[in-house]
């Protein structure tokens, strides 16, 4: 039995963040170690999710694409993101609490560009000492924690992200951000739907128009009750507004 379905970007982030949020691996870092948050806009739905009440999630933005004479709300990252250490909630910035962080623990930070298929997750990186990865990357390996990447589908692209990076960042006359392919856990809509629900997700279609572009749909495999659950969890996430209409 299966269904399919489409879920707008805002509706995806918003998946995906109860996705996280009910994963195994960062319930286990929640109750017995540490979980990092790092600032992003997906990450500012897992936020509000982990702290169960409204959260400034525009105030939890660092790289962004913006349209053309964009006039909207402000975004920043002025939000230093949020630490959970053995089950207490703390506004702390992520990357601070790296040396206390071991096996078991869970770094949550976005990307820029998936290719779901070689599971390889690519960061764009225009700062100039690499930003939030390249303060955090080394340290991370070298203790074994645990680097959550929660994206959406939307962020896909077709080809292999370890060619793209040779090609951007070998041309010495190149201009714009390096392209970074971060090792770590991918967490997508296809991986919120299996720990919300068993169902088996499959991509079969994407993009839209009137406030949907960038839409995924899904076709979800499982039995009767799988899918009515599915059913349930996709109709909370329905009418997800637009990030910067919050």
């Amino acid at each position: 039995m299966h269904l399919v379905t489409s879920l707008t970007v805002a509706e995806s982030k918003r998946l995906i963040a109860r996705g996280v949020v009910k994963s195994a691996c960062v319930r286990h870092a929640m109750e017995n170690g540490i979980l990092a948050v790092a600032s992003g806009t997906t990450n500012g739905y897992i936020i509000e999710e982990l702290l169960d009440e409204p959260f400034d999630k525009k105030r939890c933005v660092t790289g962004r694409t913006l349209p053309d004479g964009y006039d909207g709300p402000k975004l920043d990252a002025s939000s230093p993101g949020l630490v959970i250490r053995n089950g207490q909630k703390t506004v702390a910035k992520a990357t601070d609490v790296l040396n206390d962080m071991g096996p078991g623990d869970v770094f949550v930070k976005g990307v820029n560009a998936l290719n779901y298929e070689r599971q390889q997750a690519g960061i764009l990186i225009g700062h100039p000492t690499g930003g939030t990865v390249g303060a955090m990357l080394g340290t991370a390996i070298a203790r074994r924690v645990c680097c959550l990447q929660p994206v959406g589908l939307e962020k896909s692209v077709p080809a292999d992200l370890d060619e793209v990076a040779r090609l951007l960042n070998h041309d010495r006359q190149g201009k714009g951000p390096a392209l970074f392919v971060f090792p770590g856990m991918i967490f997508t809509e296809i991986e919120a739907l299996e720990v919300l629900t068993d169902v088996k997700a499959v991509p079969v279609s994407a993009g839209g128009i009137g406030g949907a572009e960038g839409a995924v749909w899904l076709a979800l495999f499982g039995d009767a009750p799988q899918l009515a659950r599915a059913e349930e969890v996709l109709a909370s996430v329905r009418g997800t507004p637009p990030f910067t209409q919050e």
